[in-house]
């Protein structure tokens, strides 16, 4: 008997919700096989993907006191003019740069947190 996909395929889509079911049992059952996703692995891949994260994004999470230096520090890191520097430091938590380096990240922080910015590294 020749395998035609095309006429399992056709039957699948006129089946119902729990003849699917049943069929997915009877296949686990007679293949020894499981139809659930593996945890484990899926979690040990997002622990692999942060260890070895190389960008960062720099968040301004408070401003602090000193706006005028924090605006400053804001413009000398993005290079946005005034307006748009003073924007993000008004309307924290923001985003000051994306997908840097972790030294050009920590330099940034040091800049921000100098005039008493609270910043995140993400």
């Amino acid at each position: 008997m020749a395998f035609d996909k095309d006429a399992i395929i056709d039957s699948l889509k006129e089946a119902s919700i729990s003849d699917l079911n049943d069929l997915v049992k009877a296949i686990e059952e007679e293949f020894d096989v499981s139809a659930s996703a593996p945890v484990a692995v899926a979690g040990a891949a997002v622990g692999d993907a942060a260890a070895a994260k190389d960008s960062y994004d720099v968040e301004l999470t408070e401003s602090g006191d000193q706006k005028v230096k924090a605006i400053k520090a804001v413009r000398d890191i993005t290079g946005l003019g005034l307006k748009d520097a003073k924007g993000l430091v008004d309307n924290v938590p923001s985003i000051i740069k994306e997908g840097v380096s972790e030294d050009e990240a920590n330099d940034m922080k040091a800049k921000l947190e100098e005039v008493g910015g609270v910043v995140t590294l993400k």
